[in-house]
């Protein structure tokens, strides 16, 4: 390289004799910074991740939901922090004047600002999200038409995964109306139809004493929180008589509750002889043609 540098091309030769001597004093400072950058950036998330969450025993609690939400809100923010200290520092290396930087890029920053209006806007919901607990990760939520688990949360988006397992990316400012179906408790609204034929009040004798056997069945009393209601007819269907029953469940258990309930009061109807109809269809084919003989 020495023998290169000797050559007399000019300005070449300049050049190459300043970039050796800046290799050999700024260089590996700025490469020691950059290099100490990275290695924060990947380890703000290892760093996090060892913090204790509550102990909730598997339960979906606010305090396990805010602690996962902060822990993802934290993780952001401290990468980018990394990542903007870092490169000041880089930069100032180089001999530049990062006040004078700072202070261009604020007058940028308005001109900026008119065209990322939606970013903005996106961390301003993010933070009233954020603020107000409206949900956190691990909550299943619903956004328009897309329903799943808050897989992650920061200020600028939310994910969600659903079940088919697909990942929604959406914007936290296009979040205009969500519905949280695990926010401290849940219910559970099982309808079971009988036939117009069957009584009524025998019936709903039935339906309350299996409930009452659910709920007090010992391997399902943790999942549930209230005695359950059979709050009786809900709707005279055009082939059944629909039967309401609700129960008072913990965050996110009132699907297995439902399927619960739904398995055992088929195998009680059946046991005490009470049909669930079903829609029957009548086919009918006209009047069969008839042929007439004229005789001459």
């Amino acid at each position: 390289m020495s023998h290169a540098l000797s050559l007399p091309y000019e300005p070449l030769a300049t050049w190459g004799r300043s970039l050796v001597a800046w290799l050999g004093g700024k260089g590996v400072a700025g490469g020691a910074v950059l290099l100490a950058t990275w290695t924060a950036y990947r380890l703000v998330p290892l760093l996090l991740r060892s913090l204790p969450l509550p102990e909730t025993e598997g339960e979906l609690t606010r305090q396990a939901v805010r602690a996962k939400t902060l822990r993802n809100v934290s993780e952001s923010a401290l990468k980018v922090a990394v990542v903007t200290v870092g490169g000041l520092l880089f930069l100032s290396n180089l001999g530049l004047n990062v006040t004078a930087l700072l202070a261009g890029a604020g007058v940028a920053g308005l001109a900026v600002s008119f065209a990322a209006q939606n970013l903005i806007r996106d961390f301003i919901h993010g933070f009233f999200i954020l603020l107000e607990d409206q949900y956190g990760v691990g909550d299943i939520v619903k956004v328009g038409d897309l329903a799943g688990v808050v897989e992650k949360f920061n200020l600028r988006l939310t994910v969600l995964r659903d079940l088919e397992g697909k990942a929604h990316f959406i914007p936290n400012s296009q979040i205009q109306q969500v519905t949280v179906f695990t926010q401290e408790w849940s219910r559970a609204v099982v309808d079971v139809g009988v036939a117009y034929k069957e009584d009524v009040d025998r019936v709903l004798a039935i339906f309350r004493d299996e409930a009452e056997r659910f709920f007090q069945d010992p391997e399902w009393q943790d999942k549930l929180t209230n005695p359950p209601e059979v709050l009786g007819v809900e709707n005279l269907a055009d082939s059944a008589v629909v039967i309401r029953t609700l129960f008072g469940t913990k965050p996110a258990q009132q699907w297995a509750v439902a399927r619960e309930f739904r398995r055992r009061i088929k195998k009680r109807l059946d046991q005490e002889g009470v049909e669930i109809p079903f829609p029957h269809r009548t086919l009918y084919f006209g009047e069969p043609l008839r042929v007439v003989k004229e005789t001459p």
